[in-house]
């Protein structure tokens, strides 16, 4: 039975990934600050391991503390949503450089670790792996400097690498800033009025259950390797969103639209090509 690492297992995204593992003829090794062997983690196929990547000595040999797994799922970043934020680039990337480096300098050979469309920058339309990485925020930027780095250190130890860019992504666990826990804590509380941007912005979005299948079905395998969309090629406006979860959940609630501005570190209009996703058989 192969050993699974998965970092920030606790997180949104790490949840779901876990249990998407658990569907697997796998061993799971599951990681995170925030950690206990508890409820998610209560079964004999999960073996816990407490760590903070920021801790001053992360050790000599990680592969070895974290068991000798036969693959990495590296889901860990911190300090999100804030994605202008510079401690991207001046804490969390050095970290994370000399996390991942030290894991597969001792051994691993196996890696998948989550990226963010964001890195596409402001390019519009349908972004495929072939366009060039124009990342435009704090966050995009760390995220896009530790792939070089990734790939550079693959021409002097050669491993599997499998750089996931995530879009949009929707479910139990989310953010309560999110756009749609804030709907449904409005709708909740019988609020008449919903404020939200113009709603005309066309995006990406995927249940995170979906995406978290998508991640799994990437880490168990090493044919298509390299940068890869995790999307659903299925471009939808804001509002639109907004209004088909509003119809799911047969309710009404009056928007406000254009009560936000448009973020300003995001185009207008971009989805993902999952072209390559959907090679993977």
């Amino acid at each position: 039975m192969r050993k699974v690492l998965v970092t920030g297992a606790t997180g949104f995204i790490g949840k779901h990934v876990v249990q998407a593992l658990l569907q697997q003829n796998v061993h799971i090794i599951a990681a995170s600050r925030h950690i206990r062997a508890t409820g998610l983690f209560d079964t004999p196929r999960i073996s816990v391991r407490p760590f903070d990547l920021h801790q001053p000595d992360l050790g000599p040999d990680l592969f070895e503390y974290f068991d000798r797994p036969d693959l990495a799922i590296h889901l860990a970043w911190e300090g999100l949503p804030n994605y202008k934020e510079a401690f991207h680039t001046a804490r969390n990337l050095p970290a994370h450089r000399q996390f991942l480096m030290n894991l597969v300098g001792q051994g691993l050979n196996d890696l998948t670790v989550t990226g963010t469309c964001f890195e596409y920058g402001m390019q519009e339309g349908r972004l495929d792996e072939t366009m060039p990485a124009r990342p435009g925020n704090a966050y995009a930027q760390a995220k896009d400097a530790l792939r070089t780095t990734l790939e550079a250190f693959q021409k002097e130890k050669p491993f599997s690498l499998k750089w996931v860019r995530l879009f949009y992504m929707y479910g139990e666990g989310q953010n309560s800033k999110s756009l749609i826990p804030q709907l449904d804590a409005a709708l909740e509380k019988g609020e008449p009025v919903f404020n939200m941007s113009g709603g005309e912005q066309t995006r990406d979005f995927m249940p995170v259950t979906a995406l978290a299948e998508a991640i799994v079905k990437v880490a168990l395998q090493q044919q298509v390797t390299g940068l890869i969309n995790i999307s659903s090629n299925q471009p939808v406006t804001v509002k639109q969103f907004v209004l088909d979860h509003l119809r799911s959940k047969n309710q009404k609630i009056q928007l406000n639209l254009g009560f936000y501005p448009y973020p300003d570190f995001e185009p207008m209009h971009f989805w993902g090509d999952n072209s390559k996703l959907k090679s993977i058989k």
